[in-house]
Order: structure tokens, then sequence, then C-alpha cells
């Protein structure tokens, strides 16, 4: 694709990307085996072995965990009141969006102690293996602490896009905003009001600015990481795109991911208009 192709003008020292189609379609730009580390787009990651742990009946959405009146659906929503990086507690559960790294800390430790499962295990069981995705490790904290190859990031979006590891009904509810009307800070981009979130998805919505593109559309969910990465999927054009780089997000992030996705949408766009004349 030559929209791709805009990451080899990036200030950084490395960079793949690739986008992938509901049809089965794909393409990549750079070292797609290269092994990056993903920052917050760990995430997602774990939500999707914590919803897998929700189908088996490990743990269930509405379960009480973190500080007291959380629940498992809190922890992956940002609503549990816990701090960014510590386990303080900030507000009472479901009255604020608070992005909590140390959230999904705890939720890795819960899956654990109901599972009896290291979450690292549990990671690599229930998602990495499946997916097939061999480059993919979970090296530190449940927040931040994934590295992983645009190779192995595809095949997870193409799960996104299709899931086979969970029901429609469970993406469904993880791809939809948990707890609406939620205000709330969104890392680099400054006060969202509302500020949506899925289950582990950060949902678009109308927020602007957006590291996505101006014409993804509001249902488009996913994540971007301090180091550089970030992955989306727009069920209306049923369309994904991921990149992976080794230069921590910045003002250069913040005007380079935008144009890269409009020009990805816009080509996948002109090539199926082209494909049905």
């Amino acid at each position: 694709m030559r929209s791709l192709e805009q990451i080899r003008e990036w200030p950084v020292r490395h960079a793949a990307a690739a986008v992938v189609t509901a049809d089965g379609g794909a393409a990549s730009e750079g070292d797609v085996r290269r092994v990056f580390p993903l920052a917050s787009v760990t995430k997602p990651l774990v939500a999707y072995a914590v919803l897998v742990a929700v189908e088996e009946g490990a743990v269930e959405l509405d379960q009480p965990a973190g500080p007291p009146g959380a629940t498992v659906r809190h922890l992956l929503a940002h609503t549990s009141g816990l701090a960014f990086d510590t386990t303080d507690v900030q507000a009472a559960p479901g009255t604020r969006r608070i992005y909590s790294s140390a959230g999904f800390e705890v939720l890795a430790e819960f899956v654990t102690a109901q599972t009896g499962i290291a979450f690292d295990e549990y990671l690599r069981d229930a998602v990495f293996e499946p997916l097939g995705m061999t480059a993919s490790v979970l090296a530190g904290p449940a927040g931040h602490a994934a590295r992983s190859t645009a190779a192995d990031l595809a095949r997870f979006a193409a799960e996104l896009l299709d899931p086979q590891l969970i029901s429609a009904q469970t993406h469904a509810e993880a791809t939809s905003v948990q707890f609406p009307g939620m205000n709330g800070v969104l890392p680099g981009y400054g006060s969202q009001r509302p500020n949506d979130w899925g289950l582990g998805f950060e949902i678009r919505d109308g927020k602007t600015p957006h590291w996505t593109g101006g014409t993804n559309s509001p249902q488009t969910y996913g994540h971007f990481g301090q180091s550089g990465t970030f992955l989306w999927v727009d069920p209306r054009t049923g369309l994904a795109c991921l990149a992976l780089s080794d230069e921590n997000f910045g003002d250069w992030a913040r005007a380079a991911w935008p144009p890269l996705s409009d020009a990805v949408i816009a080509e996948v766009a002109a090539t199926r208009n082209t494909v049905t004349k």
C-alpha cells in the first residue's frame, strides 16, 4: 500500500506498519518481524485475555475486584477510581474516567488469583498461542510491558475484525461505551467530554484532537502507546491499522499518525470502488 510508505518519512530509527481488512486482506511496510515495546498497546491484549477468562467462567465482568465497590468491568473501563500508576483511590467507582495503568496490574493479579495461573502465562495461552503470536510476550507489568511485532499485532487485528476467541456478544460489549458520559483525560490529548472507553479499548467517538484520522468513524476503537505504537479497528469500514516505532510518542506522532490513518482509509476505499465498478 502506498499510504503505508509514509512511515519511511517518520523521524524514527525503525518503524513497521500493517493494514488488515475484514475480508482477509493485508498489507505491510517495514520489518514486520522486528520486536518493539508496546507500552500501553499492551492493555488491549491484556483486556482480551480477561475477556477470555470471562468466557471460560473464571471471572465475571461484574465481579468485585480492585478498590471497594469496583468490579472487573470498572477496571477494564478505567472507572475504578484508581490513580494512573498507583493503587491510590482518587474517586468512587463509576464516577470518573481516570486512566489507570495500575488498574490493569490489579486486573492481572485478580485473574491470577482466580485461575491459579501466572498472568503472563494466561495471556500467552489465551491469546498469543491461539492466534500464532509467537514473538509476543508480557515481560513485566500488565499495563505496559508487552513486546510484539507488526506481524503478530496484525494477527490480533484480524481477530478483532472477526472474533474467534470470544463470542460476538462479548466482543460487541468490549467495543461499546461502558459507563456513558464519563469525563476524563486522554493521555497526550487532554480533557475529553466525554472520554469514552469500552472494556480495555478506547473508543474514538467525537474526541478531538485524536490520534486516529479525521475520517475514522466514531465507532473506531483501539489504543496507542507512549513507546510510539498504535492499533485501531474501524468497524464501519472493516479495516484495522497498526504501527510500531522506536521513538516515544510526542509531537511527531500527533502530526504523523492521523494523516497515515486518513491515507489508509482513502486508499482502501478507492481500491474497493475500483473493484466494484
